[in-house]
């Protein structure tokens, strides 16, 4: 993706932040129909799997290849430790790596003072990572009110039936 098509993936991201996370306007708790604008680097097949079980759950994901997703990833200001295989904005949040929609649905719902939420590398067991031997891995909440405040949000058990 060029810069124009990223800024102008950036600002679909943001317009869908400002149409559907006003400050006093309530949601139901059904996610149905909320938008999430994703990268991948093309090819990448997990993340097909991420955005399917997204779908499920009620989203609308708009996935798009970018050939150059390292550079969104540092104009965003995710840092290197929390990176995942794709990237994605949902109501001014951004959503990095495996996050299972539960722990989304959560995040848009409490409204934390977080830049988002990320799961980091590729655990087996998280949505679009299915296989053998998963095992439990955190949600991490960063960029809070300091730059680099970060915490565990959540933690995500494969078969537990959250998430």
């Amino acid at each position: 993706m060029d810069r124009r098509g990223m800024i102008r993936w950036m600002g679909q991201a943001a317009l869908a932040g400002a149409a559907t996370g006003m400050p006093g306007a309530t949601r139901a708790r059904s996610r149905r129909g909320t938008p999430i604008f994703a990268l991948r680097n093309p090819g990448c097949m997990c993340c097909i799997g991420w955005a399917d079980h997204l779908r499920e759950h009620g989203f609308e994901v708009h996935l798009h290849d970018s050939p150059d997703l390292q550079a969104v990833k540092e104009r965003l200001g995710i840092p290197e430790d929390l990176e995942g295989c794709h990237t994605a904005m949902v109501e001014g949040y951004i959503v990095e790596g495996h996050v299972p929609a539960g722990f989304i649905e959560r995040m848009l719902e409490e409204k934390p003072q977080v830049a988002g939420i990320a799961v980091p590398g590729m655990p087996v067991g998280s949505p679009g990572m299915e296989g053998p031997n998963p095992q439990p891995f955190d949600i991490i909440a960063y960029g809070g009110a300091a730059a680099r405040e970060r915490y565990v949000f959540g933690t995500f058990t494969p078969g537990a039936g959250v998430g």
